[in-house]
């Protein structure tokens, strides 16, 4: 079974974490079936290696690591990397692909620049 980790810096301010978890909900709203779970790298919970846990222990053998950052930096060309392959050390039967981070995605910078254009009051 595939999964998919939404991965994401952390920070101190809970509410940082919101539109990780609109993500989340925003994938299960288009596909139910999906195993879908968030990992932090720092300063909250759940970690990434928890994260990775959660959709080993519901049947994940193929996971696939979203990074929500705008661009990849030391955190995702450096740590990423070694933090999956620990995580393949640990659970032997999974794989793990990292995907460009989100902010480098065509639609994505799309979407930016369609926003940019015509941003709406929050």
């Amino acid at each position: 079974m595939k999964g998919i980790l939404l991965f994401g810096h952390g920070a101190r301010n809970p509410d940082w974490a919101a539109p990780f978890f609109r993500i989340r909900e925003e994938i299960l709203v288009r596909d139910p079936s999906t195993c879908v779970e968030l990992g932090f790298l720092e300063l909250m919970r759940p970690t990434f290696d928890e994260g990775i846990q959660a959709l080993v222990f519901k049947g994940a053998t193929e996971v696939v690591v979203v990074p929500i950052f705008m661009a990849a930096g030391s955190h995702i060309k450096k740590d990423l990397p070694l933090m999956a392959a620990s995580a393949m050390d640990k659970h032997p039967s999974l794989n793990i692909t990292l995907a460009a981070p989100v902010g480098e995605a065509a639609p994505v910078l799309g979407a930016m620049a369609d926003y940019a254009l015509k941003p709406s009051a929050s």
